[in-house]
């Protein structure tokens, strides 16, 4: 199969488009014939070393963990799915090389589930990672609820405009930290927009006088500082990019594949309820440049490789 993959530790130049061999697929998996896999912060993080202590490297190393696409064969084991199903994939394991940029991933049984009818495989590869980490954090983590007012930071990102969504489908009002220029962007979702920055708690404090009942945060630094002053009483915490709400009596959120997740957030995309925005897409031989892309942190939207 074609694969784009990494023999050392590195940026975008380390990736090569070789060919490797088609993956086994043990009992417990499926194999999926790859139509779209989305590009994440991860990727390139994972790549230049970052996550070394916690997920060992086997060289070559395949990126990528978003996927969407066909069965094309199942394990002894897998009742589930059947060849020819459309399906997508949080295709983590605990250690890296087997990633989604390929023509044929397998996939563990527990990382995959069907594909929204409603959304292309480009816009269906860019929901596990981003979809998942949201709805963890809000539903589970949270536990936000309808009629409580919750504050995302960073809410047109990926995972933001997400849980954006997420909380207005339980019936959640939702102010969201923005740049000026995606407010606009944020009232379509229906969140409430707040700039970031100086006087960012006077901001919100404006909008929700009583404070918040949940804040979930995707940036840390100065906007997790500022978040326990803004919540109400009982209010709850939670981040997925700063461990340090651990000792402001808050959550360290970490996503984790799950199918009846994923079933859900179909769910919610084929309800009109939740939608992926796409921000670019480019071939499979061109991952170097759309992992540029994404580390440039200036688009709004997934980004996909196109396979096959």
């Amino acid at each position: 199969m074609k694969a784009i993959a990494y023999r050392t530790y590195g940026g975008p130049e380390v990736l090569e488009y070789v060919d490797l061999p088609d993956p086994r697929v043990g009992p417990d998996s499926v194999l999926i014939r790859v139509k779209a896999a989305a590009v994440n912060p991860v990727d390139w993080k994972a790549q230049a070393g970052y996550l070394d202590s916690a997920l060992q490297a086997v060289f070559p190393v395949v990126p990528g963990w978003d996927v969407s696409g066909v069965v094309e064969q199942v394990g002894a084991s897998v009742a589930e799915f059947a060849p020819g199903d459309e399906v997508i994939a949080y295709v983590r394991e605990d250690f890296l090389s087997r990633g989604t940029y390929a023509e044929l991933v397998a996939a563990p049984i527990r990382t995959v589930a069907r594909k929204p009818r409603n959304l292309s495989f480009a816009e269906a590869a860019g929901l596990p990672l981003a979809g998942l980490t949201a709805y963890q954090a809000l539903l589970k983590s949270l536990e936000v609820r309808g009629g409580e007012t919750v504050l995302v930071h960073a809410a047109a990102g990926g995972v933001g405009s997400m849980a954006v969504q997420i909380a207005r489908a339980v019936g959640a009002r939702v102010i969201g930290t923005a740049s000026e220029r995606n407010h606009e962007y944020l009232r379509s979702l229906g969140a409430e927009p707040v700039a970031y920055g100086d006087g960012l708690v006077g901001r919100v404090r404006a909008s929700a006088p009583e404070g918040v009942d949940a804040v979930l945060d995707l940036v840390g630094g100065d906007a997790l500082k500022a978040s326990p002053e803004l919540l109400a009483p009982g209010g709850r915490l939670a981040s997925i990019a700063d461990g340090s709400v651990l000792a402001m009596g808050g959550a360290y959120v970490f996503v984790r594949p799950d199918p009846q997740d994923l079933e859900a957030l179909t769910e919610l995309v084929e309800r009109g309820e939740l939608k992926v925005e796409l921000a670019a897409t480019f071939p499979l031989e061109q991952a170097a440049e759309a992992q540029r892309l994404n580390a440039a942190g200036h688009t709004r939207g997934k980004i996909a490789l196109l396979v096959g």
